[in-house]
């Protein structure tokens, strides 16, 4: 049984835990996919599900084998012109793109007294917290741009927890993406995967929805864990 007690810290993703951003990562990405001559298709579009912007970039090219036809110039090009059309896709955010239950759960857990950060790959996650009207509950963000290595390396996790001063076994990671629930696993955290069973099958403990995350629901769960 692991010791609910324990937790004293919760660690967020972003895209598909709090609210849906993939389906802007998506346009956007499928519109530099069609300039650049790459067939998008719905295997592409998973894999890039919480990966870096350079790494997803490198996987885009690679689909299409035209890794070695850019320079690291042109890259940087191409990618800064994914985030700008991605930036204007958030525009359009409000709270109502929050996922359901997220609020209610980010208020559960402050009136607890939990630590909470973010753990995303999105150098964007400030402004679409600011979007969603969840930026109080945010005091503490990782930033991608200071990490050495992405999902499902265990840095941003770590590093994640070391801005709470918390030991990584006094965290929860909260997760969507298999890069993501391996990244949590790594750093030594209890992982909750939200979301499609098999695909999350790594996952100590699983939601189908974001719905039915409660600190009840979560201590069930635990309790359950060999």
């Amino acid at each position: 049984m692991v010791d609910f007690q324990k937790i004293k810290g919760f660690i967020f993703d972003l895209d598909g835990v709090i609210t849906l951003t993939s389906k802007y990562h998506s346009r956007a990405w499928r519109e530099l996919a069609d300039e650049l001559g790459v067939p998008w298709t719905a295997t592409l579009a998973e894999r890039l599900k919480g990966i870096s912007r350079m790494d997803s970039l490198e996987m885009i090219l690679d689909a299409g084998g035209k890794t070695n036809g850019y320079s690291d110039a042109d890259k940087e090009r191409l990618a800064a012109k994914k985030n700008s059309n991605y930036l204007a896709c958030l525009e359009q955010m409000t709270d109502a793109d929050i996922l359901p239950g997220i609020t209610d759960f980010l208020e559960e857990l402050m009136a607890h007294d939990y630590k909470i950060s973010l753990a995303s790959a999105s150098k964007n996650s400030p402004k679409v917290l600011e979007k969603l009207n969840l930026a109080k509950y945010f005091a503490n963000i990782v930033d991608p741009a200071k990490l050495s290595k992405g999902k499902p390396d265990p840095e941003i996790f770590l590093r994640a927890a070391e801005q709470l001063s918390l030991k990584p076994d006094a965290c929860i990671g909260i997760e969507d993406a298999s890069a993501g629930i391996q990244a949590i696993n790594a750093a030594g955290e209890l992982s909750i995967g939200i979301g499609d069973a098999e695909t999350l099958r790594e996952a100590a403990i699983h939601f189908t929805a974001t719905k039915e995350l409660t600190l009840a629901a979560i201590k069930r769960a635990m309790q359950s864990i060999a």
